[in-house]
């Protein structure tokens, strides 16, 4: 069986760099959401971060995700479970995701060229065509 590639593991981010807030839920929970503050906000500087490396802080930015501000913080909103901890946890793991999904570079693509026949079959489908909607014009009688 042949050795399979492993996902980069994200590097692990210190306490210091990471803001969390905790805020009340919002949707169905009776009294507890009116209540407890169990939502996470977990705010993170990819801009402003010494522990990610230039080209893995460059990618993060570069996607075109509605979590990461102008600013370049990333803002995770946390609230699926009842428990604060349980929040907390998944806006952890939603982090470590994100970030790992930064560290794998994107594959270089190879310039190829069609082949002769593609290009062939191409051009005949486009004459084919052509020639059907030249036979729709206005047809003269004699």
């Amino acid at each position: 069986m042949p050795p399979t590639k492993s996902a980069p593991r994200a590097p692990s981010i210190p306490e210091s760099e990471l803001v969390e807030r905790f805020v009340r839920a919002t949707g169905p929970g009776g009294q507890n959401v009116n209540k407890v503050a169990t939502a996470v906000e977990l705010r993170f500087d990819i801009a402003g971060s010494p522990t990610l490396s230039e080209p893995v802080r460059e990618r993060l930015l570069a996607r075109r995700d509605r979590r990461v501000t102008g600013e370049g913080v990333l803002v995770i909103s946390a609230q699926r479970f009842r428990t604060q901890d349980r929040n907390r946890q998944d806006a952890r793991e939603r982090l470590a995701a994100f970030i790992a999904a930064g560290m794998v570079a994107p594959k270089k693509r190879v310039a190829t060229r069609p082949t002769r026949g593609s290009v062939e079959r191409r051009l005949g489908a486009k004459r084919e065509r052509s020639t059907v909607k030249r036979g729709r014009g206005a047809q003269t009688w004699d």
